[in-house]
């Protein structure tokens, strides 16, 4: 083997490192490039003093909190890998609920209008966008830094000659963001909205502390959001359209009765893998 001390390999470094060992394998791909088995195979190759600078210099930010996806710059979602920045919330696997709950209600539709509210990252409809060629979707964000990433990704990870064609994305609050001079009628409204109340201590406790708190919390009691979503939404649903939103651990009654009081028929909850309540939705009437 080469003389090099034996410290400056990829396996002396996860063996020493003082992560969990996925997340060190993920920071250590990151920097050199590669891939998990090579990782494996590799293992004993002398690295490179600036690599070995590059991996420690994350693993030091990791342990001060920040999060593996925004340190290598991309998330896995729906098979897809979106690119992250600090400005946006980091795409988490439940959320792919609310991408398969939407995908069952366009089951049947030709050419089918889909919304998002609060795209963020865009995963929620570039992923919608990826598995239905032929919906055309339509994207919505108050943040241009959010949006700068969502329009990147849905370039990157989308066909361009997609049916559907690309998705259309609109910087401002809500359904304010659309022209209501335009006829636009939705299938299928999705959002993930920030919901987490002012005072809830996890704000202020891992990943979150370095993601936008406006994605994050209404900074009120977390359901003001739902509440705008909910009742702006009949006038944006075709006949018969759904809506679906995310919504915390304990929110999902609450989040029925808005609903219902909304107007909305066929109310129901889903769980996500691990039982919780974690989407709610429901369908305008069909006349």
């Amino acid at each position: 083997m080469h003389n090099a001390d034996l410290a400056d390999t990829a396996a002396a470094l996860l063996r020493a490192a003082a992560l969990p060992a996925l997340e060190a394998r993920i920071l250590l791909g990151h920097v050199l490039g590669w891939r998990r088995t090579e990782l494996i195979t590799r293992s004993d190759e002398p690295l490179d003093a600036a690599l070995i600078a590059r991996y420690r210099a994350l693993e030091a930010r990791r342990l001060a909190g920040e999060p593996v996806a925004q340190l290598v710059g991309a998330r896995e979602f729906f098979g897809l890998e979106f690119d992250v920045t600090p400005h946006v919330l980091i795409p988490r696997p439940e959320t792919e609920l609310l991408v398969e709950t939407a995908l069952e209600a366009l089951e049947g539709l030709k050419q089918p209008r889909v919304l998002d509210l609060g795209t963020g990252t865009g995963a929620i409809a570039v992923a919608i966008a990826s598995a239905r060629p032929d919906a055309q979707v339509w994207a919505v964000d108050r943040s241009p830094e959010a949006l700068a990433v969502a329009t990147r990704n849905a370039g990157k990870l989308l066909d361009a000659a997609r049916p559907g064609g690309a998705p259309a994305f609109f910087e401002g609050n809500w359904y304010d963001a659309l022209d209501a001079g335009r006829a636009l009628r939705f299938d299928v409204i999705v959002s993930n909205p920030p919901y987490i109340a002012s005072g809830d201590p996890h704000l202020s406790e891992g990943d979150l502390r370095f993601e936008p708190r406006g994605a994050l919390t209404d900074e009120a009691d977390g359901l003001s959001a739902i509440r705008a979503i909910v009742s702006g939404a009949p006038a944006w649903l075709a006949p018969g359209g759904v809506l679906w939103m995310e919504h915390g651990y304990d929110q999902a009654q609450a989040v029925r009765a808005l609903l219902e009081a909304g107007g909305f028929d066929e109310v129901r909850s889903a769980c996500d893998l691990a039982g919780i309540e974690r989407i709610s939705g429901g369908r305008r009437a069909a006349t």
